[in-house]
């Protein structure tokens, strides 16, 4: 197959609808010990073309988020809310329907790839049955496809990393046969969990590059999870930042981080070591996430947030609107308030 056909999206997409739309979707993890409320009211969505950073500490619920949207979770998950993918309501899905979503409309990228590979197969046979599943067209052309598309993301040698496993790879080449493999079907959609999370700096850099670039002449609408602010910086058109299961603000990646609005994103920018004074000690956002465990009345940050009061305490704050796509779930959004200090006594 020519490398054009390699980039080119399988099927065309209105670019004036969201190729995702989400509304008031909820997670939660049923077991007879206890319920995990993973995600709690999640609103957003995401036109052709875009890219959507997802932020925030470990257990925010951004992965889970993430697999929500093709309904990669165990029995246990129980969804809720409004959530179309490429105009399609996937909660209503059934399972064929879902398995032919998968891989053809929307792709992910792993965190790790070595647990997401599988070590008994070739690299070349895993992107082969991923396309085979979802075109027409014979074992030879398949695996000639392959080949373009180890090329395309700048695997060398592609032909001998075609016939390896995955233990053979390094952590990067394993990342970008995955990379391969999820674009194998020109999707409209991909969604990278945490995808450089596993590698060394220079290589992430690498990837970064090259999934933008991809992004780009794909035309794909991409969702980023990452717990880095210095990646949002770089990948992303704008930001969502989770926190407890919530998105707590959202908006252009440079309003975001330029001047933040809720607490918690001004305290992890405060907390960062680029543009920090050496000389001092760096300020910590003081205390632990919630217990996902329990149902918290007010603002599930009140107890590590530096403008506590009881209104935080007695009722959920409501999503403040500071502009088109952008809003903070804060009852103090301030544009003069300084994003780069945090005060380092909480109030009773």
């Amino acid at each position: 197959m020519p490398k054009d056909q390699v980039v080119t999206p399988s099927t065309s997409h209105d670019k004036t609808v969201p190729i995702v739309d989400v509304q008031g979707m909820s997670v939660k993890f049923v077991s007879r010990e206890a319920t995990v409320y993973a995600v709690n009211g999640v609103d957003f969505h995401l036109m052709p073309g875009e890219v959507l950073c997802v932020i925030g500490e470990s257990g925010s619920g951004k992965s889970v988020s993430m697999r929500a949207l093709m309904r990669l979770l165990p029995d246990k998950a129980h969804i809720a809310g409004k959530v179309n993918v490429s105009g399609r309501d996937v909660l209503s899905m059934t399972k064929s329907e879902l398995t032919a979503m998968r891989g053809r409309d929307v792709s992910m990228i792993f965190q790790e790839p070595m647990t997401a590979l599988d070590p008994v197969y070739t690299i070349g046979d895993q992107i082969c049955e991923t396309i085979l599943r979802h075109e027409a067209i014979g074992q030879d052309v398949a695996m000639k496809r392959a080949l373009d598309l180890l090329e395309f993301v700048r695997v060398p040698s592609a032909a001998r990393r075609l016939k390896s496993y995955p233990f053979e790879l390094s952590g990067g080449l394993r990342q970008r046969a995955m990379i391969a493999m999820a674009l194998s079907c020109s999707p409209k959609l991909l969604l990278a969990d945490e995808p450089t999370t596993a590698l060394d700096a220079t290589v992430q850099i690498q990837v970064l590059i090259l999934l933008r670039k991809l992004q780009k002449e794909m035309g794909m609408g991409m969702i980023f999870v990452t717990h880095d602010l210095s990646v949002a910086a770089q990948v992303a058109d704008k930001v969502a930042v989770m926190y407890a299961g919530q998105i707590v603000e959202m908006g252009d990646v440079r309003d975001v981080l330029r001047n933040p609005q809720h607490p918690y994103t001004q305290g992890m920018l405060a907390s960062t070591v680029h543009g920090q004074d050496r000389s001092k000690d760096i300020p910590a956002i003081p205390g632990s996430p919630p217990d996902m465990r329990l149902r918290v009345a007010g603002c599930k940050f009140a107890p590590r947030c530096p403008y506590v009061s009881a209104s935080c305490q007695a009722a959920e704050p409501p999503q403040v609107m500071l502009g088109a796509d952008r809003y903070a779930r804060c009852i103090l959004p301030d544009p003069t308030r300084d994003p780069h200090l945090l005060p380092q006594k909480v109030s009773a």
